[in-house]
């Protein structure tokens, strides 16, 4: 079994949906369903919350009885059971169910993904994780890409059929034949006080996850409003899904070049320029509303998220040992992917109401802490070992 191969294609056909939720989901309940822009703020910020809930309790929990291939499957099969129910719901309430429901299992293969790419790293059968990421951000470009072509021709609705048809792809890899050690459950038996709590006794663990917290939050606004916000900035719609991609686009040069180029970086270095690159990224689309400075900003998502996110891994793979993955993964996902980025939906969506612009410049009072405490971190790790500059 080509293990970089069957990575690669699950990174690609998830984050090929992934590129349709993120920045689509919010418009097609908005100019499909015809609900607000305040009630989607909240029913994706719920959506979130759920979604942290499913992956810091039952992820972890699930990880110890089953494998990671039977964890995939799973998912992918109660993903295509969400979108199916999402068709019918023509209201906030049901809308509202319908997404929660869709978060319990879908955004939860990201942390499955991510943890099985740690094993394979730890077992040696994976060298270049990077590489393999790299397809998922290409299979998030190519979807924005093709559905830019056909919600301008067919209208907002062709949203939930491109989700529909690439879940059922996903689920469809399942049928692939995965690594042996995949097949077996994620890690032996844990003690009975190895509890999650126990990853904060790991050095710097906790600084390191509030970092990552901070910096994974602070994409609020864009995740949830940067598509209403180029049509308000009057990007041409049929633009629209290349200049997201812009971003994406931006992650696949650093993750294909950041296991050469960036491996010798320390952790807290890379999480520092990450969130350098952050906050003149919001400050860029705050300060020059207009489509030109948007797509230069959108360069920095390589920063913003792509780097933050290879720094997390990098210190995992140093620092955990291979039964701790799982459950740091589900940490992460609940606090940064998730809940955090629930609280700054929110918040993003107040700001947006008073002016589109607001939202995104008050990410900064997430990213402004993340740089700091990454400097704090960087301190301790050039007290640990002097000889590290970069």
């Amino acid at each position: 079994m080509n293990t970089h191969r069957w990575m690669s294609s699950h990174f690609f056909t998830f984050y090929m949906t992934w590129g349709i939720f993120l920045p689509y989901w919010t418009g097609w309940m908005i100019h499909t369903k015809g609900i607000s822009i305040s009630q989607a703020s909240l029913i994706m910020s719920l959506g979130l919350v759920a979604r942290g809930l499913f992956t810091i309790v039952v992820f972890p929990y699930l990880s110890e009885k089953s494998s990671s291939k039977s964890l995939i499957n799973g998912m992918a099969i109660g993903t295509v059971a969400a979108i199916l129910c999402s068709i019918p719901a023509n209201n906030f309430t049901s809308l509202l169910v319908v997404t929660i429901l869709l978060n319990f299992f879908y955004p939860t293969l990201m942390p499955i993904l991510d943890s099985a790419a740690g094993v394979l790293m730890q077992n040696q059968q994976l060298r270049h994780y990077g590489k393999s990421r790299s397809w998922g951000s290409i299979g998030f470009v190519l979807a924005g890409m093709v559905l830019t072509v056909f919600t301008g021709a067919l209208g907002d609705s062709v949203i939930l059929w491109a989700l529909l048809l690439g879940a059922l792809i996903f689920a469809g890899l399942g049928f692939m034949r995965a690594p042996a050690v995949l097949l077996e459950k994620a890690h032996p038996k844990l003690p009975k006080n190895d509890s999650m709590l126990k990853l904060f006794h790991i050095k710097h663990f906790g600084l390191v996850l509030v970092i990552v917290i901070f910096l994974q939050a602070a994409h609020a606004s864009y995740y949830s409003y940067g598509y209403l916000f180029l049509q308000d900035i009057h990007a041409p719609k049929y633009l629209i899904g290349v200049i997201i991609n812009i971003a994406v686009i931006a992650e696949i040069i650093f993750f294909s070049i950041a296991d050469r180029h960036f491996h010798q970086f320390s952790v807290g270095t890379l999480l520092g320029v990450a969130a350098l690159g952050s906050t003149v990224r919001w400050l860029l689309v705050f300060s020059f509303p207009n489509v030109f400075v948007f797509c230069i900003a959108q360069t920095l998502h390589s920063c913003s998220f792509a780097m933050g996110h290879y720094a997390f891994m990098k210190y995992l793979s140093k620092n955990l040992k291979q039964a701790q993955i799982p459950k740091a993964q589900g940490m992460y996902s609940a606090l940064a992917l998730s809940w955090s980025t629930a609280v700054f939906t929110f918040f993003g969506g107040f700001l947006y109401e008073i002016e589109p612009r607001y939202a995104f410049a008050g990410m900064i009072v997430c990213t402004i802490p993340s740089m700091l405490l990454a400097l704090v971190y960087r301190h301790f790790e050039l007290k640990k070992k002097p000889a590290i500059f970069i």
